[in-house]
């Protein structure tokens, strides 16, 4: 009973967590028309702007599930050395 207890409590904690980290996201624009013109164009002539600009947008997408991914495997391996 103890550890059914334990388990509902860091699920409620979890899904809270994840609501209140979604709170501040806003619906935005992916780019400025003008930015986006700048970089069709650059690409366009031959240039590699829109290509740097695609991979920063990689990046940035890439570091939220970075950071989950550690935090879980950090709570993860916690979890299994306490039941050790």
């Amino acid at each position: 009973m103890q550890a059914m207890k334990k388990k509902l409590i860091s699920t409620i904690s979890l899904v809270a967590l994840i609501g209140v980290l979604m709170l501040p996201a806003t619906q935005t624009q992916a780019q400025c028309p003008m930015c986006r013109l700048s970089a069709e164009t650059n690409l366009k002539n031959g240039g590699t702007e829109g290509k740097g600009l695609n991979t920063g947008i990689l990046y940035m997408l890439a570091m939220p599930y970075l950071l989950v991914g550690t935090i879980g495997y950090i709570w993860w391996r916690n979890r299994k050395q306490i039941e050790e």
